[in-house]
């Protein structure tokens, strides 16, 4: 396990939440183009279902919508065994209940090199986050609006 610690990239995960259990399968070939290019490998891909009552529960990998198109059959075995019950029902209390959700869990292979580069020189992450773009948008809507008001001064 040591070896392979040596060599992995940054490892992150991802809940998806699809309002209504609506799944359209736009987002799945540009995921397949990313493992294709060799930018991340899938380490885990579930799928859980909140229902009204408020319980949660994992779906299998199949035609999520029954519409005979979203086939998300290429998935299956994306298990690392990373992923447990515990994961499925926190990521459920994200959900709002009538609603579905992906659980993926990716390594970053574009970033390996770097980490290793990094590890061998005694380096070591000791935090990491991800800004939201939302937020991202937010401040920098506020700093132009900032600069605007400066410059009318």
């Amino acid at each position: 396990m040591s070896d392979d610690f040596e060599t992995m990239g940054p490892v992150d995960f991802l809940v998806i939440e699809f309002p209504g259990n609506r799944m359209t399968g736009e987002g799945f070939p540009l995921l397949l183009d990313l493992v294709d290019r060799g930018i991340i490998r899938i380490l885990d891909l579930l799928f859980v279902r909140k229902d009204t009552d408020g319980s949660v529960g994992g779906l299998e990998l199949k035609d999520l919508d029954a519409d005979g198109e979203l086939d998300l059959t290429v998935f299956e075995g994306a298990s690392s065994g990373l992923l447990g019950q515990d994961d499925i029902e926190e990521a459920g209390t994200a959900l709002e209940p009538g609603n579905s959700a992906g659980i993926l869990v990716y390594e970053n292979l574009w970033a390996a090199p770097l980490a290793q580069a990094l590890r061998r020189g005694g380096a070591q992450l000791v935090a990491s986050g991800r800004i939201p773009v939302q937020a991202l948008l937010a401040s920098l809507d506020a700093a132009e609006t900032a600069e605007g008001d400066a410059a009318a001064v």
